[in-house]
């Protein structure tokens, strides 16, 4: 028996290790792993991070950027090859073949990257091969109409698009008649005129393609009909096709088409039959962008669309229309959309007679200017669910009408300039509402939100910008009857508690409660009683104490920003086991202190803050960093060397350590970051010289190396140019300009650059490539021990606007070419050794002053107080006074010698003929050189006692 259990359990172990490796990967299949090498080669790419960084070419290609894999066979099934060639080159031919390898190949994107087709006999038939492939994507690329024959064989394909490219004229439909299995096909934006069958009204193949889109094309109505023949076609656009006139049902009469976009043409009419009207099921409408003066009879004829159930008016002009000119016969009529439409005062005047409308929205309109458009129809709208006013800047107090509308369940009034008191507004009798928004307007608002305490339903409530958020004296000690999921109540107040209503909330998933000056602990009872809560924002208020954590770990909880508060003592050590979930931690601004806790067990943490704050310590080299996105730690104590810490971190984009007391070198390993874009590394002890391998981050824009102890030459190579990285939208980055410093937002950080290397000892001329950084904003190489010339070449710095060289030894002339930078505001190259002219006082240096130039001794011009000529007045004077006492020294030296060789010359002549004074010279020399023995004799001995 023992046997049999025995072998039974043997059994068990060798089926469960079978399954193990049937269902986990080790990897990409090496195959698969060559041939996305070939086809990066093939792809001819500038971009150094096309699949991988250079470090990583023999790592697990399933971790390659681009690439997705099954994690259980570990083949490639996905492929993102967007944009990867650039668009400035001329057109290029595709080797599809090279994709065959890829057997379970699922999708592929091949968008941006200007293929004008395929090479011969390796086009888009040799992939029919690819079963599984039911993705592809060739937009924006210059395929004529000539590829639409080679995509025939791919039958798995479920969605195709075609849209930017250069399919001109007529379309046989045909072409596409073997893809049966196609749902969705986009040819937007060519230059398409239509589409004609040479099967007559034979039923097509393409019984599965629910979604067309034509928009952007030159199509004319009447080479429609074959979309008629469509069995499954549910979506038809035909958006900016610049179609007129009357719109003709007669060929899309029959189709069973469900929504029609028409928006961008100028339509006047829609023409139909009563046979044609009993067949149009179309429920959804655009028109957008349409302008409808007051005698069109577009309106009316909307009559057409007997089961049309939303209608979208956006971005329209109503000149003069009024809305009951036909929509009342839309019986089943229920949304309405006119965003962003100019309408006036008597549009909407007679709107109550579309009962059946529950949605409304007027977001953005032109011509709301009060609230009579409400009292004139609107608030008839009894049925009406959903109303949207939002950012039409209507002044005064909500109208009292809007108290009969008890229907409503969503209701944003944000981004106006309503005021009063809502505690003695309609509001309070809308008890169906679960979503309000009420931000940027002049509203008085109560933190106790008690007016809705007996909205059962009230789910979500919206307060930011200029509302007036107070503190009642004495706050009901009743229980809500709602239960938020989101709560955002954003103003500048003092409110000091938290609201009573908080502690009965259960179902928060959003909460936010910030510039509130609120006071007290971290509300950790906020997070135990809240488990599905995701998002927690407490910043700018004047919480204190340290952060206590819940008692149990939170499994939901992704964003924490308690950011500008009071908080002290150290960040909880468990920190990353209580709330493992967290992607942005926000801790800036507060008085924490000790060292950085271990975030490994976080491997979600995408963005982390613990700027301005009086943390030391050195990094820790545990941090769980592989989604890590972006690190703020700039404004802290923190010492130790760079070398162990982020080296997983491949996915940084920022990273923030200025204002530390940083050691050490700047790892060359660096260069793994091949997104990092923003390199603050400014005000600490960093020594060495900058790794030349910075050179391989081409994404860089800011680079902040200031206030360092760095030596050695600036690498020729260094990189800075505009970059649009996503970042996170409330995080900052300080950056050195224009002799201040400021904190940029991310969505201006998108036309930013620059480079900042002050205040070190790097030595060496600057190098002339610096120059091509046609992007830079700002350059400062100022306080080092730079020599050499300023590089000419500074004058292709088109985008400059603050360009510092001061206090280095730089010699040579200004160059004048750099009069031409047009956007230059600051320039700076005093304390150096500079000479000649200064440049023309023109364009922008016109505006320079003295200080831009001072302390360069041999530098003269405007506005210096040197100038370069004496005044005309004293110059033949002055001149006649250098020429007398000017010595030519080279003459000098000539005539001297000259001089010399006669003397010695004229003695010889006289001995040679004076006897008697040879006599006496040769006895004068005699008498001389006695003396000169006898003293040496007469002396030798005294020198040798010393």
């Amino acid at each position: 028996m023992q046997e049999i259990i025995m072998k039974e359990c043997w059994i068990m172990v060798m089926m469960i290790l079978l399954l193990k490796e049937s269902w986990c990967s080790d990897g990409c299949l090496e195959n698969e792993r060559i041939a996305l090498l070939q086809i990066k080669s093939h792809f001819n790419s500038s971009s150094s991070s096309f699949f991988m960084s250079a470090l990583d070419i023999t790592a697990d290609c399933c971790n390659w950027k681009r690439v997705d894999c099954n994690a259980t066979t570990g083949h490639v099934v996905q492929l993102s090859l967007d944009g990867v060639r650039s668009t400035e080159g001329d057109y290029w031919y595709l080797n599809a073949s090279l994709f065959l390898p890829f057997q379970q190949l699922n999708s592929l994107s091949l968008l941006g990257n200007n293929i004008a087709g395929c090479i011969k006999n390796e086009g888009f038939e040799r992939l029919s091969a690819l079963g599984n492939l039911e993705v592809l994507n060739l937009g924006d690329n210059s395929f004529h109409k000539s590829i639409l024959s080679s995509l025939s064989g791919l039958s798995s394909l479920k969605y195709l698009y075609l849209y930017g490219n250069r399919l001109k004229g007529i379309i046989n439909i045909e072409e596409f008649n073997h893809l049966i299995s196609l749902k969705d096909l986009s040819l937007s934006d060519n230059a398409i005129e239509g589409f004609i069958s040479s099967n007559g009204n034979e039923e097509l193949k393409l019984s599965n393609l629910e979604y067309l889109s034509l928009s952007s094309n030159h199509v004319n109505i009447s080479l429609l009909s074959p979309l008629t023949r469509l069995p499954s076609l549910k979506y038809l656009d035909l958006e900016y096709n610049q179609l007129e006139g009357p719109f003709n049902f007669k060929e899309l009469g029959k189709s069973k088409l469900v929504t029609l976009n028409l928006s961008g043409n100028n339509i006047t009419k829609f023409v139909d039959s009563r046979e044609i009207r009993a067949s149009n099921n179309i429920s959804e409408l655009y028109l957008d962008d349409i302008t409808i003066t007051k005698g069109s009879k577009l309106l009316e004829s909307l009559v057409a669309f007997s089961h049309l159930k939303s209608l979208s008016l956006e971005s329209c002009k109503f000149e003069g229309a009024i809305l009951n000119q036909g929509l009342p016969h839309l019986k089943d009529l229920e949304d309405l959309k006119l965003d962003f439409s100019i309408i006036n005062d008597n549009f909407l005047q007679k709107v109550e007679v579309m009962s059946s409308l529950k949605k409304l929205s007027l977001h953005g309109c032109s011509g709301l200017n009060d609230t009579k458009f409400l009292n004139q129809g609107v608030c008839k709208l009894k049925q009406l669910q959903e109303l949207d006013i939002s950012s039409n800047y209507i002044i005064g107090n909500l109208p009292s009408c809007l108290a009969n509308m008890t229907f409503l369940q969503s209701l944003d009034l944000s981004s106006n300039n309503f005021v009063g008191n809502i505690s003695l507004s309609p509001l309070t009798d809308l008890t169906n509402l679960e979503h309000l928004d009420l931000s940027h307007n002049l509203f008085q608002i109560p933190i106790s939100l008690g007016l809705f305490f007996n909205h059962s339903k009230f789910k979500h409530f919206k307060s930011q910008g200029n509302n007036e958020i107070y503190g009642e004296k004495t706050e009901q000690n009743l229980t809500p009857m709602f239960q938020l999921e989101t709560l955002y109540i954003d103003s500048y107040a003092c409110i000091e508690a938290f609201p009573k209503f908080l502690y009965y909330q259960h179902n928060l998933r959003v909460a936010s409660l910030q510039s509130l000056k609120l006071r007290g602990r971290f509300p950790y009872w906020l997070l135990q009683n809240n488990t599905k809560l995701e998002e927690l924002y407490l910043n700018n208020n004047s919480l204190s104490g340290p952060l206590q954590l819940p008692l149990h770990s939170h499994l939901n909880l992704s964003f924490l920003d308690i950011s500008d508060n009071l908080f002290h003592g150290i960040i909880p050590p468990d920190i990353g086991t209580h709330l493992s979930r967290l992607e942005l931690v926000d801790l800036s601004k507060n008085d924490f202190n000790g060292s950085i806790p271990s975030f490994r067990n976080m491997s979600l943490l995408q963005i982390l803050d613990l700027s301005n704050n009086d943390i030391s310590g050195s990094l820790p080299s545990d941090f769980s960093c592989s989604h890590m996105i972006e690190v703020h730690l700039s404004r802290n104590q923190l010492q130790g060397s760079l070398e162990d810490a982020f080296f997983d971190c491949l996915q940084l984009v920022v990273l923030d350590l200025s204002h530390n007391n940083m050691t050490g070198s700047i790892p060359s390993w660096f260069e793994r970051f091949y997104q990092l874009a923003y390199m603050i590394l400014g005000h600490n002890n960093i020594e060495g010289e900058i790794p030349i391998q910075l050179c391989n981050l081409t994404q860089l824009s800011l680079i902040d190396l200031s206030h360092n102890n760095l030596s050695g030459h600036i690498p020729p190579c260094l990189r800075s140019t505009s970059n649009f990285a996503r970042l996170s939208d409330h995080e900052k980055i300080e950056f050195t300009t224009k002799r201040n410093i400021y904190s940029y937002q991310p969505s201006m950080l998108y036309y930013f650059s620059g480079i900042d290397l002050s205040c070190n000892k790097l030595i060496g001329q600057i190098p002339i490539q610096i120059g091509n950084l046609n992007e830079i904003h700002v350059l400062n190489l100022s306080h080092n021990n730079l020599n050499g010339k300023i590089p000419a070449s500074f004058s292709n710095l088109s985008q400059i606007e603050s360009l510092d060289l001061s206090h280095n030894n730089l010699q040579g002339n200004i160059p004048s070419q750099l009069t031409e930078l047009d956007f230059l505001e600051v320039f700076n190259v005093s304390c150096n050794n500079l000479s000649g002219r200064t440049p023309e006082k023109v364009k922008q240096f016109a505006t320079f002053d003295e200080s831009s130039y001072r302390d360069n001794h041999l530098l003269c011009g405007w506005p210096l107080q040197k100038d370069c000529d004496p005044p005309s007045i004293s110059r033949s004077s002055n001149d006649a006074e250098e020429s007398n006492c000017f010595i030519d020294m080279e003459d000098f030296y000539v005539s001297f010698g000259v001089a010399y060789v006669m003397v010695l010359l004229t003695i010889a002549g006289v001995l040679f003929i004076n006897p008697y004074w040879r006599q006496v010279w040769f006895y004068f020399v005699e008498v001389s050189i006695d003396k000169c023995y006898y003293f040496l004799i007469d002396n030798l001995g005294k020198f040798k006692l010393f």
